[in-house]
């Protein structure tokens, strides 16, 4: 299975992000189930004020039970 493109560039940006100390956890609210997530975020900067961009949470519980590695 191929990555796709939209998510090869969001962690290229995530990792200069990361590179450059640029990156926040914030605590959020999940539209759809109104469940506190923590997510990851890049900070940037637009005319003084922050920007935060989401790129994903953070797993609760055992991530290693979420999710299966491809074969």
């Amino acid at each position: 299975m191929a990555i796709p493109d939209y998510a090869r560039a969001n962690f290229e940006t995530l990792l200069k992000a990361a590179k450059a100390g640029d990156l926040a956890l914030m605590e959020c609210t999940e539209v759809e189930s109104g469940e506190t997530r923590y997510v990851i975020c890049a900070v940037g900067r637009d005319q003084g004020d922050y920007v935060m961009t989401p790129f994903g949470h953070l797993a609760p519980g055992n991530p290693y039970e979420a999710y299966t590695p491809p074969a």
